[in-house]
C-alpha cells in the first residue's frame, strides 16, 4: 500500500469515523507495517474505508464479497451433488431409474407396472428401505394387508442397519397403522402410530392417533353398558342415600350410569346426591341430562328448581318449577317453589322496569296482546287463576318473561 494513499486515507473526516472501529484501526495498522501483504484488501471492513476515501460506496463492495460468496457456496453444492452422484454404483443409478418408473406408474394406479418396477430396484440396490416402502405403498393400495406390513418391517430392519433418516422409519411404522386400522384392529394401529412418533412428531400422525383413542374410548364405552349391573348399582346408590351416607351414593349411581348412561332416573339420583353435598352446578347439570333424557321426570324438574334456587339464580328456578306445574299441576313442591321464587326480594328500580319494556321486542308484543291483557286482569283478580295459565307452555313462557323483567310482582297479585 503507498504511504501517501495510507496519509490520505489517516486524514479523511469519514475515514476517522470507520477507524474508532478497533479492528479496522488494527487493519490499517498491519497495512501500515507491511504494504506488501496485499491478503488484508480482501477484508470488508478495509474494503468499506478505501471505499470512502476514494468516493466508491462501500456497500456495493459488501454485496460484491457477499456474491462471490453465495457463488463460491452454490458451486461447492454442484460440486458436492456431483461427487454424490459418482459415489454411486451402476447398478444404485439403475436402481433410482427403476423407482422413477414405479412411482409414475404408481401416480397412474397402474399398481402392478409399478410393483415390478420396485422389484428390480429392491434387486439391484437391496439396502435402500426407500424401495420397500414403496412396495409396501403398493401393497397397501391393493389391500394385501399381510404383505405391507411384512413389506414395513423388513424395510425398517434394512433402514435401522444402513442408518436410513428417521422420518423414513416413521412413515414406515405410520404405514403400519394405517393397515391395523382398517382391519378395525385399533389398539395396534395405537401402538404403531407411538413407535411412527418417537421417530418423528408428525403433526398428521398425531392427529391420525388421537382420532383412533376417541374411537377405542367410545368402543369401551359402549362395551361396559349392561342394565342389570346398572340397577344393581343403583340399588346400592339409594341404600347409602338412605343412610346419609352421600358420598358414596354418589360413587355407586355414578357407576350406574356408567352401565346405563340412558337412565334419566340415574340422573335425578345422584342430582339428589350433589344438592346434599352443596353441589349444586353438578345437580344441574346431571338434571338438565335426566330432561334431555325424559322431559316428563318431574323430580328432575323439581330438582332443577331447587339447585337453581340455591344458586339464587330465582328467575330460571321458577321457569323449572313452571315446567314442573306443566306436568303436575297439583304437585305441592312446584307450587310451593314457584311461590317462593315470585316473592323473592325485588330489587327493581321503576325506572329499569320502565326501561326494560320499552327496549325490548319481545315484552311490548306481550303487552299488546289483548288475549294477554284479560290474562293479567284474571290474574290481578284471581290469583289462583295464575296456575291453571302456567300449564299452557306459551302463555307460562309470557307470563315468566314479564316476570323476569319485574312487570308482574306475583307477591302483589
Amino acid at each position: 500500500a503507498d504511504p501517501l494513499f495510507i496519509n490520505q486515507l489517516m486524514s479523511n473526516p469519514k475515514a476517522k469515523e470507520l477507524l474508532k472501529d478497533p479492528e479496522t484501526a488494527k487493519l490499517v495498522k498491519m497495512m501500515q507495517e507491511n504494504p506488501e501483504n496485499t491478503s488484508l484488501l480482501t477484508n470488508v471492513k478495509l474494503i468499506k474505508l478505501i471505499g470512502t476515501v476514494l468516493g466508491i460506496n462501500g456497500s456495493s463492495s459488501e454485496n460484491e464479497v457477499q456474491i462471490n460468496k453465495k457463488t463460491h457456496k452454490k458451486k461447492e453444492t454442484n460440486s458436492l451433488k456431483s461427487s454424490t452422484n459418482a459415489t454411486k454404483t451402476p447398478e444404485q443409478n439403475q436402481a433410482e431409474e427403476e423407482k422413477e418408473k414405479g412411482n409414475e406408474a404408481y401416480k397412474k394406479k397402474d399398481f402392478e407396472t409399478a410393483l415390478n418396477h420396485y422389484n428390480k430396484a429392491t434387486e439391484l440396490d437391496p439396502n435402500n428401505m426407500t424401495f420397500y416402502t414403496n412396495r409396501a405403498a403398493v401393497y397397501f393400495e391393493q389391500k394385501r394387508w399381510d404383505d405391507c406390513i411384512h413389506e414395513c418391517e423388513k424395510a425398517i430392519d434394512i433402514g435401522r442397519e444402513n442408518q436410513a433418516d428417521y422420518k423414513l422409519i416413521a412413515k414406515a411404522y405410520a404405514r403400519m397403522g394405517n393397515v391395523k386400522v382398517q382391519e378395525n384392529n385399533y389398539h395396534d394401529s395405537i401402538k404403531y402410530y407411538n413407535r411412527s412418533l418417537s421417530e418423528f412428531r408428525n403433526p398428521d400422525i398425531l392427529k391420525k392417533k388421537q382420532e383412533i383413542e376417541k374411537i377405542v374410548k367410545e368402543q369401551e364405552r359402549v362395551a361396559y353398558i349392561n342394565p342389570e349391573l346398572a340397577e344393581q348399582e343403583k340399588a346400592k346408590g339409594s341404600e347409602f342415600f338412605q343412610k346419609a351416607d352421600y358420598p358414596n351414593a354418589l360413587k355407586h349411581y355414578t357407576e350406574a350410569i356408567k352401565r346405563n348412561p340412558s337412565d334419566a332416573k340415574v340422573y335425578s339420583n345422584r342430582a339428589a346426591c350433589f344438592m346434599k353435598l352443596m353441589e349444586f352446578q353438578f345437580a344441574l347439570k346431571d338434571c338438565d341430562e335426566g330432561i334431555a333424557l325424559d322431559p316428563t321426570l318431574l323430580k328432575c324438574h323439581l330438582r332443577k328448581g331447587h339447585a337453581l334456587m340455591a344458586m339464587k339464580d330465582f328467575s330460571q328456578a321458577m321457569s323449572a318449577f313452571g315446567k314442573a306445574l306443566e306436568i303436575d299441576p297439583n304437585c305441592p313442591d312446584a307450587i310451593e317453589g314457584f311461590q317462593q321464587c315470585s316473592i323473592r326480594p325485588s330489587n327493581n328500580d321503576p325506572e329499569e322496569v320502565l326501561k326494560r319494556a320499552t327496549t325490548d321486542p319481545e315484552i311490548q308484543a306481550i303487552l299488546s296482546d289483548p288475549s294477554m291483557g284479560l290474562i293479567l286482569q284474571q290474574m290481578e283478580n284471581e290469583p289462583q287463576a295464575l296456575h291453571h295459565h302456567l300449564r299452557n307452555p306459551a302463555i307460562a313462557h309470557k307470563i315468566h318473561k314479564l316476570i323476569d323483567c319485574g312487570i308482574i310482582d306475583i307477591r302483589h297479585g
